[in-house]
């Protein structure tokens, strides 16, 4: 499991890093060329979830093929995910045109609102290498190769710094483009990770062929709906829970600039260290669809408690540190005194959920390994948006909580999922040792 995992976890922490970094280059462009490029990024992330949740089916279909030594069966959901990939590109570009053109009419500050919408219009167009990457790197993933969605992550970033460099301030012969350069610098970037990937497959098929040339390319309605029926599910519990977050933002963000300041700063605290569990549950979807494609029922099991377990023992590391050296983390982007204090007590809020969270985040992708992404999807919902959101606005509004109140309702329903998914991986698992 740690052999799979570690490369995926660095992936994730490779994925995450991009986008602080491009927030990071237009800052002497000014607050307004910030705040484009953050609620741009987030904007796209939003659309994006939708297909790149969707095609987190390939991990069950090509890990459960994998482990019945079907390799044909893994290059043809292979190409399905490609055709299904260019499919929702159309579809979420178009989506996201259209969103972009009705930006006008949202409110946002003017200053912000010129170069949001350039921003995000260009930026939209990586949507296609995007999906395309997530499809290989899935493929990949599933049949145990790890190593170049690794190098692929941290590779991009030197490209995408590099590119940021020479688009947004005009270097290398090309005009300073501001932050429509910086889309284009992301473009630049995935197309290169979707490519690394690309050149990965078809040098092994060639080192050691594995009959993928001799499978057809042919268009697989079948496949591709079995991908959307498996994957709609995990799609949406993806929103669900991006969605709780960005309301909580919203929420924060009438209460005071301190309490918004400290809210947004633990939120990237908490989303980068995130990644570990995350990676975990795409190894523990993994292991766990080899087991069940090789008829190894009780190995299933044991690879799903595997991961929930690793990912505990990160998270209690991760809650020691939070409890202990706070102002650790909190510097890095404040010496506000009123921001770390009010960050210290989110931190302590968090450190208290973190085990849940890890929880709910592995036991999602060992479910997905068994083909069950439905349960996660209604325990999002019932969790974070029935139970978690409204008691976070009551303590936050009513009780007169503050940002403490949201991140109180918010654990309550973090807690929720964690053990309600837990324990439907028990049960589920269960009749693996029958």
């Amino acid at each position: 499991m740690l052999r799979l995992a570690w490369p995926v976890v660095l992936a994730e922490l490779g994925w995450i890093t991009m986008g602080i970094v491009d927030t990071k280059i237009v800052g002497p462009l000014g607050p307004a060329a910030i705040g484009a490029v953050g609620t741009g990024s987030t904007m796209f992330f939003a659309v994006m979830v939708l297909g790149m949740g969707t095609l987190f089916a390939l991990d069950t279909f090509v890990a459960q093929s994998f482990g019945a030594n079907l390799i044909a069966d893994c290059h043809r959901w292979l190409f399905a995910g490609l055709q299904l990939a260019l499919l929702l590109s159309v579809a979420l570009v178009i989506l996201g045109l259209v969103g972009v053109a009705q930006l006008s009419h949202a409110g946002i500050h003017p200053d912000v609102i010129v170069l949001l919408q350039p921003y995000l219009a260009a930026l939209l167009w990586s949507a296609p290498p995007l999906l395309v990457f997530t499809v290989l790197r899935r493929y990949l993933q599933a049949m145990n190769i790890v190593g170049p969605t690794l190098f692929a992550a941290i590779s991009a970033n030197v490209v995408n710094v590099v590119a940021n460099w020479a688009l947004v301030f005009g270097h290398l012969g090309f005009p300073a483009m501001g932050v429509v350069g910086s889309a284009y610098a992301t473009l630049v970037a995935r197309v290169y990770m979707m490519a690394v990937l690309a050149v990965v497959v078809f040098y092994r098929e060639h080192r050691r062929p594995s009959g993928l040339h001799d499978v057809p390319f042919a268009i697989d309605i079948p496949r591709m709906w079995s991908l959307v029926r498996l994957g709609t599910p995990a799609a949406v519990q993806l929103m669900l829970e991006v969605g709780v977050f960005a309301a909580a933002s919203g929420l924060a963000a009438v209460i005071s600039p301190a309490a918004v300041a400290a809210h947004q700063i633990v939120l990237n605290i908490a989303s980068f260290f995130f990644m570990i569990p995350l990676g975990l549950s795409s190894a523990g979807a993994v292991r766990v669809g080899h087991a069940v494609g090789r008829g190894d029922l009780p190995g299933a099991r044991l690879a799903g408690w595997s991961a929930l377990g690793l990912a505990l023992v990160a998270a209690v590391v991760m809650s020691v540190a939070f409890v202990i050296v706070p102002s650790l983390f909190l510097r890095i982007f404040t010496d506000e005194p009123a921001v770390l204090a009010t960050g210290a007590t989110l931190l302590l809020i968090c450190a208290f959920f973190q085990p849940f969270d890890s929880a709910q985040s592995v036991a999602t992708g060992a479910l997905r390994g068994l083909g069950e992404t439905r349960v996660p999807m209604v325990a999002n919902l019932a969790g974070h948006w029935i139970i978690g959101l409204p008691i976070a606005y009551w303590l936050c509004f009513v009780r007169d909580w503050g940002v403490v109140g949201i991140w109180s309702g918010l654990t309550f329903g973090i807690v929720l999922i964690g053990t309600c998914l837990t324990a439907v991986w028990n049960r589920m698992s269960r009749p693996a040792l029958g």
